[in-house]
């Protein structure tokens, strides 16, 4: 257990540099997340139902930041910029990722619902039957 917390809080880790596999895929998944976010804004000026657009207000702003600060521990990784460079920073930051796509799930599943469009007839009996007018 001991020698876990060392290798998570050692402040700064080393033996990084930008052309690693595991920095460049990391680099891929942060620069895709803000990427993203600002795909996933286009697609909600572009949404219809009122619910869905709603329940996905958050997303957009949410893939932005953790990219941009998913980003900024890898430089701070490669720059050997003590404690800021801790392995902690990158767990905190998936434990975070992960606690807020599960509450969006749920909140989706829960509350999303869709308007479904209703066919009126017009039949002239309706003014004579009794019931609300």
């Amino acid at each position: 257990m001991r020698d876990f917390l060392v290798y998570l809080l050692w402040p700064n880790p080393g033996n990084a540099d930008y052309t690693s596999p595991k920095a460049l895929a990391l680099i891929a998944v942060c620069a895709l997340m803000v990427l993203g976010s600002f795909t996933v804004r286009y697609w909600r000026n572009r949404l219809q139902n009122p619910v869905t657009k709603r329940l996905s207000r958050s997303w957009a702003s949410a893939a932005f930041w953790f990219g941009i600060i998913g980003l900024f521990f890898i430089v701070c990784r490669v720059e050997e910029i003590q404690f800021l460079a801790m392995r902690l920073w990158w767990l905190l930051w998936l434990a975070a990722l992960l606690v807020y796509v599960v509450l969006q799930v749920r909140i989706f599943r829960a509350r999303h619902y869709q308007v479904l469009p209703q066919e009126r007839t017009n039949d002239p009996r309706r003014k004579y039957l009794p019931g609300n007018r």
